[in-house]
């Protein structure tokens, strides 16, 4: 699978994220489920630091200002149910 950009994201309650990517597809994904809150992802427990996810154009996913990020074909996976392919 070739990796389809986040163009938007937007912080919502329950530690999900809003994402809209390149090709238009669009959805829900729920945090919690893809990343333990330790290391460099811990700070995120806290709902304010949350809120400040934004947009990271390279590599064309989501992070924060403490450097947590996350795979944009994991992302694309969770919103259109497709396997990733290795």
């Amino acid at each position: 699978m070739r990796t389809v950009d986040v163009v938007e994201v937007r912080p919502l309650e329950g530690y999900r994220l809003y994402l809209k990517f390149e090709d238009g597809v669009e959805g829900e994904v729920d945090v919690r489920g893809l990343v333990p809150f330790e290391g460099v992802s811990a700070p995120l427990q806290n709902p304010a630091c949350f809120a400040e996810v934004r947009v990271v154009a390279d590599p064309g996913t989501v992070g924060w200002p403490n450097g947590a990020d996350l795979d944009p074909d994991v992302l694309y996976a969770k919103v259109t149910g497709k396997r990733i392919a290795i």
